[in-house]
């Protein structure tokens, strides 16, 4: 900027590169969603950049598509195919918040457009490897996806990851000064969620949990605890390559009747699951956070979950709920029947969960970002925006649709 020359603001054009998004329902959709709607809130363009879903109906302003092809190793799962003509756009700041297609076009588009590229780690991908056949066993001798995670994390401007147990993930990787910004969840949603149609039959304890039926999230071990907890009936949100497997697994345990599993439901009536919820069981162990579980804690709900990585920072042992050792059924057990087994410790963890939940909000999260923002485009902390006279490449940035 030339001496003497006044600094005005302008907002910033922010692509926000995802290879899930809605109708998609899991943590990521949640985490960019949220963002994008509070970096809209204070001024700025933001693109959320995400796979087209060709039967789906956008209710969002932001959110621009990209031709894609079912992915056959996910059959639930839309892959992003990108062409040159989908980016005549530019935008100040690329982040991807995946390593998929369009992770990787966003890439090779900051390194175009000579922008800063921030990465914000959500899923520890060694833990999904088996999504794609052959190279779980193939990692284990080739370390070849930390090596590969390493080359795309390591040369991006800022690494954001939601917790501090992915810290040792970025070390092996050689991903330098990684920030620790947990991912928030809104209130206001699950609060507002209308009355359902209560699916736990009467006179049962109501256990409940959320996710992807898939192998990594060990809903497996979610059914061996039910079937030593008496009196109980477990929901199950969620749907995934593994139901049949986990329908089946129930049988053989012979819970099948005390298991309900209800699919997805629409984001707008999850809360009302969590209202009437009286516990929630998690044994997932490859979390980078556990979104789910901060849901849960949000709306009053005692956790019991395992504790590996990104959960040992996601629920307060002993004042929301309890952490186990992964794989430690037992435990699960002994956690859920002191839960359920006691009213006064219930009410005591229960307002330890709304407490512990509401810890980290939207906007602060925002705010956050918005600091690695500034420092990535080397503005004033606070200002993340840029001064509208620059003769940087950034400049001649254009914003149509």
């Amino acid at each position: 900027m030339p001496e003497g020359a006044a600094f005005t603001e302008r907002p910033l054009r922010i692509g926000l590169f995802t290879d899930t998004f809605l109708p998609d329902q899991n943590g990521i959709v949640t985490s960019v969603g949220l963002l994008s709607d509070e970096l809209r809130a204070r001024g700025h363009h933001v693109d959320v950049v995400a796979p087209d879903f060709p039967e789906h109906v956008d209710s969002r302003a932001d959110v621009y598509r990209i031709s894609s092809l079912r992915y056959m190793f996910l059959p639930t799962y839309r892959l992003a195919w990108p062409t040159r003509k989908d980016f005549e756009r530019k935008y100040d700041i690329v982040h991807t918040h995946t390593p998929l297609t369009l992770g990787l076009a966003g890439v090779r588009l900051a390194r175009k457009w000579q922008v800063p590229h921030i990465a914000t780690y959500h899923t520890h991908l060694a833990a999904y490897t088996h999504y794609v056949p052959g190279l779980t066993s193939f990692d284990r001798m080739t370390k070849l996806v930390s090596r590969v995670s390493g080359q795309l994390y390591g040369r991006a401007d800022a690494v954001i990851v939601p917790t501090t147990g992915m810290l040792d993930v970025m070390r092996d990787m050689g991903v330098r000064d990684p920030v620790v910004i947990p991912t928030s969840i809104d209130p206001r949603g699950l609060e507002a969620a209308p009355p359902i149609l209560n699916p736990w039959p009467a006179g049962t304890r109501r256990i409940l949990s959320v996710g992807r039926l898939a192998r990594e999230k060990r809903f497996d071990l979610v059914l061996d605890s039910l079937s030593q907890l008496d009196n109980a009936h477990l929901v199950i949100l969620g749907e995934g390559p593994e139901r049949a497997h986990l329908e089946a697994h129930a049988r053989q345990l012979g819970i099948s009747e005390r298991v309900t599993f209800l699919g997805v439901r629409p984001w707008t009536e999850i809360g009302a699951y969590y209202r009437l919820a009286e516990l929630f069981l998690f044994a997932s162990d490859t979390e980078t956070q556990g979104l789910v579980l901060q849901e849960a804690q949000l709306m009053g709900v005692p956790v019991v979950a395992v504790g590996a990585r990104g959960t040992l920072s996601g629920v307060a042992h002993g004042r929301s709920g309890y952490l186990t050792m992964p794989g430690d059924v037992n435990a699960l057990v002994r956690h859920a029947r002191d839960v359920l087994g006691s009213p006064e410790l219930w009410e005591q963890l229960s307002a330890g969960a709304r407490a512990f939940g509401h810890t980290t909000t939207p906007g602060g999260v925002a705010e956050r970002v918005l600091e690695v923002y500034a420092r990535a485009l080397g503005v004033p902390s606070g200002v993340a925006a840029l001064p509208s006279e620059a003769v940087t490449p950034r400049s001649s940035l254009v914003y149509d649709r």
